[in-house]
């Protein structure tokens, strides 16, 4: 077929490669100049399927309640509108735990298999790009290890090699460790990896031109959709008419689809990352690691230090919140102090992650005949996105998906 690929992101550039691969003729549209420039450009790199779950979550309202009034909360709430409230409400009402293991069930049997797609092509089409073995999750005092405990089990039925580590045996795993900051234990996943997200999608990217014809089409603005048979593409350039449309947009998704009466229940919830150059290998971490207690993750990649975490609903989507970059920085310093440059040529980035509030990714077909959607990855695009495509490109080649999609389709408004 002919198909159209709107989003040149993590998800939208595996998505080409997948189609492309089965034989079909495939164009990648993009607002950006170049490709994963949104919410894939500078996140926190971390590929760790057994930590891949729902943000709604039992016991969460009450836990966001108490990180308002924290100077370094991990979810800060400002300046909310209705859209917003009318999210946190559908968000509140998937806190349950019927709905949470429901949930984090299809989002963990899609990031297993999507790590052993990423995997495979990887090594297959031996793409190389900075990644790094081993993720750590640190446990500051006894309340982090008692909350982490049933995560922990549940880690170790999914087949997970998970265990929980002293702070002796961390330090000796991660040695530059600041000993100086009270460390309680860790829970430590040595088959999970921190990777490069937009490198690969650039690698990702060239091979789908050089190597499959896919043709990419950057500064590009998309017009809404319209409900034509064949669809069509209107840009400022012209349109063009495709025989199917995938939509990638992430966050952009709600206003393509909205004139064909498709309803998407997505928010941007934003986060932040500090990238820096390395100072002294030595004093820097081997790999990956997650600080429980405020949701910060530190990851090594090649060169450089990446510091991200935080979750801000509602606000200006252009302006950045130094209360959280504070919480970045003060996370690096009690960890790593001295691993990283902070006036060489730093980084600091926020992203737009779009999250539904009550269910995971949408990926399948439409009730529009010939649109299709792999779009609300929240923050877990990089750890979902190469499993996702393989699906879509499976459902569109009419072909049996290698996993069960249940809990991913679409649902007519």
């Amino acid at each position: 077929m002919k198909i159209a690929v709107i989003g040149a992101g993590i998800v939208g550039v595996t998505t080409a490669f997948e189609l492309a691969q089965k034989g079909h003729s495939v164009s990648v549209y993009e607002e950006h100049s170049f490709c994963a420039e949104g919410a894939s450009f500078a996140n926190a790199g971390v590929l760790a399927p057994g930590y891949v779950t729902p943000w709604a979550a039992p016991g969460m309202p009450a836990k966001v309640l108490r990180y308002l009034f924290s100077k370094h909360a991990p979810v800060r709430v400002k300046g909310l509108g209705s859209a917003e409230l009318k999210w946190i409400w559908h968000w509140l009402r998937a806190c349950r735990k019927e709905t949470y293991l429901g949930q984090k069930h299809h989002l963990h049997r899609l990031a297993f298999y999507s790590r052993k797609i990423l995997h495979d092509i990887t090594i297959r089409h031996r793409l190389d790009y900075e990644k790094t073995q081993g993720y750590m999750v640190l446990l500051r005092g006894d309340q982090e290890v008692n909350l982490m405990a049933p995560t922990l089990e549940m880690l170790k039925e999914t087949g997970n090699s998970a265990k929980q580590l002293s702070a002796q045996e961390a330090y000796a795993i991660e040695p530059a460790l600041n000993t100086d900051t009270k460390l309680k234990a860790a829970i430590y996943l040595p088959d999970d990896e921190v990777a490069n997200c937009r490198q690969f999608a650039i690698l990702l990217k060239d091979f789908c031109e050089q190597r499959l014809g896919v043709e990419f089409k950057f500064g590009q603005k998309i017009a809404p959709l319209q409900s034509t048979h064949p669809l069509e593409i209107r840009t400022s350039s012209g349109q063009v008419s495709y025989e199917s449309v995938v939509i990638c947009t992430g966050i952009s998704s709600a206003q393509l689809l909205a004139p064909l009466g498709i309803k998407i229940p997505m928010l941007p919830v934003y986060g932040y990352s500090i990238s820096a150059a390395i100072k002294e290998p030595m004093d820097a971490p081997h790999s990956g690691l997650m600080d429980e207690r405020y949701k910060v993750s530190i990851s090594r990649l090649g060169q450089r230090v990446r510091i991200a975490g935080g979750a801000q609903i509602g606000g200006d989507p252009k302006g950045q919140d130094q209360k959280a970059i504070s919480t970045l920085y003060k996370v690096l310093n009690d960890w790593f102090p001295s691993a990283a440059r902070h006036n060489d040529n730093l980084q600091v980035w926020k992203g737009a992650r779009p999250m539904f509030a009550n269910r995971p990714p949408m990926i399948g077909e439409t009730h529009i005949p010939g649109l299709w959607l792999n779009t609300g990855h929240g923050s877990s695009g990089w750890a979902l996105s190469n499993g996702s495509a393989r699906i879509i490109a499976d459902l569109m080649s009419g072909l049996t998906t290698e996993i069960n999609t249940q809990g991913f389709t679409f649902k007519k408004p």
